[in-house]
């Protein structure tokens, strides 16, 4: 029986992870976001905070990877360190895929598992339903930025997100043509978009 297997783009602010958390719940299926980072730091060797700074960064390099496989790479430590991070990541979700039904956030999953046939979804929402969230869930000293700034920080983590997943992918993040279903989460609350997708899956 074919495994289902649900990956999760998100920007930031939108309800990505608590959607694919509670997605999984309903579904009673794995969930994998921050546990990747843990795994892979434990097969790295290198500390969970680093691989944080490093995921969803694009590496310091003129050209893509889908182009770059062409040629031999340069020898740029960061952007070594960058690009065995992401092939670990690669093998984690393979295995990952291959164990269980399950939920995915994030890191170009889509992308790596594509020959598994993932349902892709991508999850967005207005400024002011991010800045919301975000606010919500801050610790003191963020809810202490004005508007402005916290959308500086929100547009930042987003084009953050997007030069990542380019540059592995050669895609684009966000693009409605990737994804099998785009949900704006600005307006209907979070439940209901939850089960309406759950019973995509019966």
């Amino acid at each position: 029986m074919k495994k289902i297997i649900i990956t999760i783009g998100r920007e930031f602010g939108s309800g990505g992870r608590e959607f694919g958390q509670r997605l999984a719940e309903a579904m009673q299926i794995a969930y994998y976001d921050r546990e990747i980072i843990t795994e892979i730091a434990k097969r790295t060797s290198m500390a969970e905070r680093y691989i944080r700074q490093i995921v969803e960064r694009r590496p310091i390099h003129p050209f893509p990877l889908t182009i770059g496989q062409t040629f031999c790479l340069s020898a740029h430590p960061v952007q070594e360190q960058a690009l065995s991070i992401y092939r670990a990541q690669s093998r984690i979700l393979e295995e990952m895929a291959r164990k269980s039904d399950c939920v995915i956030v994030g890191r170009c999953a889509d992308y790596i598992l594509q020959d598994r046939n993932p349902f892709r979804i991508f999850i967005y929402a207005d400024m002011k339903s991010k800045l919301e969230r975000c606010r919500n869930r801050a610790n003191p000293k963020e809810k202490q930025l004005s508007d402005k700034d916290l959308t500086r920080q929100i547009q930042s983590v987003d084009r953050h997100r997007a030069d990542y997943y380019e540059f592995y992918t050669g895609q684009s993040w966000g693009n409605r043509l990737n994804y099998d279903l785009c949900l704006n989460t600005s307006r209907i609350p979070m439940d209901e978009i939850v089960l309406a997708v759950a019973g995509l899956f019966p």
